[in-house]
């Protein structure tokens, strides 16, 4: 890992006394995004029950509800087939040395390559305890591929949650930094899903990202004997991982197999592709918003962020 390239996240410690929270509790506000933005927009992939996108629905076809009360829908768009942008973190501690688990990460990133396109963007990231932005965004693919190369051998403990943190806010401000995120960015985890040293949790980073909209995917590289589908008490227990990727509108997928990731790959970059905005008023209170999206027919399940963050203001937290 070269020095010049490392974000610190030692001072995450001080971040997480605005997130408090336990499984039991409503996320707080994480204070660190704050703007002035009145209008909240959710990005949501609709699936009919086959798994199959969702095309031509309008704003009629959806219900919007903060805290259970409705609210009404101020804009809507459907994009699809656009351009999108992913940031790729890639686990590179320890616990990736043990058998194939190394060599199953660079191939999983290697199928998120094949599936994307010309006008794609992808940043490559790494993390034990510390996270380092091993390339910038960029089109060039085989260049990402190629920087694989450059990956130190799997050492130290894992600070997963927090690297997550990092990672999501980093996707963000280089979308902020070009005026616009174009369709939804998003950040993809590959990881074998243990954390043994973050100062966060899943409950605090989940409700970071909800606030930036940046959904979390998360490949979770495993043995047979730990993927969840396979075993009903597996030896490796996600729950953390999946409720963070699903709060943020992503979703984790177990690999325990070479055709899991080919699978999960193609799935991601095609939610991206295939995608609702709706827009509503934020609220004029200060802290967590938990939002609930979905369709009036009951036969169609929708994915969105579960909640924003409302500035102290009184103004909603928005990007």
């Amino acid at each position: 890992m070269s020095a010049g390239r490392l974000i610190t996240i030692a001072t995450v410690a001080a971040l997480a006394a605005p997130f408090g929270v336990s499984a039991q509790q409503e996320p707080q506000a994480p204070a660190r995004f704050k703007s002035s933005v009145s209008v909240v927009s959710v990005t949501a992939v609709v699936r009919d029950k086959k798994g199959r996108f969702v095309k031509d629905l309008d704003s009629r076809d959806f219900v919007v509800a903060e805290g259970g009360q409705t609210k009404p829908i101020l804009d809507f768009r459907e994009m699809s087939d656009g351009p999108v942008k992913l940031g790729v973190l890639v686990d590179a501690s320890g616990s990736m040395r043990v058998g194939n688990k190394s060599v199953d990460a660079h191939q999983a990133a290697r199928h998120l390559f094949v599936a994307m396109r010309d006008k794609d963007e992808v940043a490559l990231f790494s993390f034990d305890t510390q996270l380092d932005r091993v390339t910038d965004f960029t089109s060039d693919l085989s260049s990402v591929d190629a920087a694989f190369e450059r990956l130190n051998t799997p050492f130290g403990q894992t600070s997963l949650y927090d690297a997550v943190h990092t990672a999501a806010q980093a996707v963000t401000d280089h979308g902020r930094a070009q005026g616009k995120l174009p369709q939804r960015a998003a950040l993809v985890v590959i990881t074998d899903g243990i954390d043994t040293r973050s100062r966060l949790t899943a409950e605090q980073v989940a409700a970071a990202a909800s606030a930036i909209d940046v959904p979390v995917y998360v490949i979770a590289v495993m043995a047979p004997i730990d993927d969840p589908r396979v075993d009903e008490t597996p030896a490796l227990d996600v729950t953390g991982l999946t409720q963070l990727a699903r709060n943020t509108g992503g979703d984790l997928f177990p690999a325990s197999a070479p055709a899991h990731a080919s699978i999960a790959a193609r799935q991601i970059v095609d939610e991206l592709r295939h995608q609702y905005v709706l827009a509503v008023e934020g609220s004029n209170a200060g802290g967590w918003r938990r939002l609930e999206v979905r369709a009036r027919d009951p036969k169609l399940v929708v994915r969105a962020r579960t909640g924003y963050a409302a500035g102290a203001s009184g103004r909603p937290t928005e990007h």
